[in-house]
């Protein structure tokens, strides 16, 4: 595979897995509306193999032009609306982007794959909040799990994965899905949990945490996400489903502590008015909706390509704590 498209690649699993491609001898077009959400900071000034374009995904006409112009091997579809607070507040942006944007992808590819280059590969990326919540702490998600969304943002994701797999049986568009695990590491935004953590540490600020902060979550360090991506495609397999994990579990208030507990070690002079930044935590009402477990058994991927996560949370943790010391909490 020579030429790869990343959509969304100023995003934060985007541009993880496209700083790892332009390194290598492959050409990539990073196609991004470049939203909120897109950061310019997370690639590398233009590489001789890398090439960007401002394109909505909505935009079928010129996302058409732009991919027949290209001519890929193969498309990783990362571009996502994705907070679950902002698509309660704002469903629609979620149905649009996550839904139409994703059968324009489909229909385009498609058209391009039977009638320009038959060994192109369509590669989603989506989420474990698909499945729902589990409430049994043995059970874990796995490649047969059901969908069960319970956010607009969920749905709309659960829904990208059904297209997929529908234009995939349907239409023979050869097409992997991959559900992750909650991501963490540089260049996440801002108003996601870990950042949210980092910065109000920093600042000194209250650390809001929803209802008691005992919903659970698992933890994967982005790198070995776009790590698993690329082996996916190294490997050449198609018309697969997998679940990525990063095997870590915890509730979002142990999550939080350790944070804490690594900015008194790594801050210890910036401690103020309080002892700890274990101080800072405050409770807040809980959402709407939200769900009180994920986990992820990532046996099968182990199996296909032997990929198992391999950053530690204390160490993800750090690097994480390090990249938004130095680049944006100054």
């Amino acid at each position: 595979m020579k030429k790869i498209i990343v959509t969304g690649g100023y995003g934060f699993i985007g541009s993880a897995i496209i700083r790892k491609l332009i390194k290598t001898n492959k050409h990539i077009l990073n196609i991004d509306s470049l939203t909120y959400a897109s950061d310019l900071k997370s690639l590398p000034s233009q590489p001789k193999n890398y090439q960007f374009i401002k394109l909505n995904i909505c935009n079928y006409n010129n996302l058409k032009k732009t991919i027949l112009r290209f001519k890929p091997d193969l498309l990783i579809h990362c571009a996502a609306e994705t907070h679950v607070d902002n698509s309660i507040n704002s469903p629609y942006k979620f149905i649009k982007s996550n839904i139409i944007g994703t059968y324009n992808l489909l229909q385009i590819c498609t058209e391009y794959y039977k009638n320009y280059n038959n060994k192109f590969i369509f590669h989603h990326i989506s989420t474990d909040e698909v499945f729902g919540e589990l409430t049994n702490l043995k059970d874990k998600f796995n490649e047969e799990s059901l969908y069960k969304p319970n956010s607009p943002y969920s749905a709309s994701k659960a829904s990208s994965d059904h297209l997929v797999s529908s234009w995939r049986r349907t239409y023979g568009l050869p097409a992997n899905i991959t559900n992750c695990s909650n991501n963490y590491g540089p260049y996440q935004n801002k108003e996601k949990l870990i950042p949210v953590i980092i910065k109000n540490c920093f600042f000194q600020k209250k650390i809001p945490i929803y209802g008691k902060g005992l919903q659970r979550r698992d933890w994967l360090y982005v790198d070995d996400h776009a790590n698993a991506i690329l082996k996916i495609s190294k490997n050449k397999i198609v018309n697969e489903n997998f679940c990525i994990s990063g095997n870590y579990e915890t509730s979002n208030i142990e999550l939080c502590k350790k944070i804490c507990i690594i900015m008194d070690d790594k801050y210890p002079k910036r401690l103020k008015n309080i002892k700890s930044h274990l101080d800072l935590i405050d409770y807040v009402k809980d959402r709407p909706g939200h769900d009180f477990r994920y986990a992820i058994n990532s046996s099968k991927i182990k199996k296909y390509i032997n990929w198992i996560p391999k950053v530690e949370i204390n160490t993800g943790l750090k690097k994480t704590i390090n990249f938004y010391s130095k680049n944006y909490l100054k």
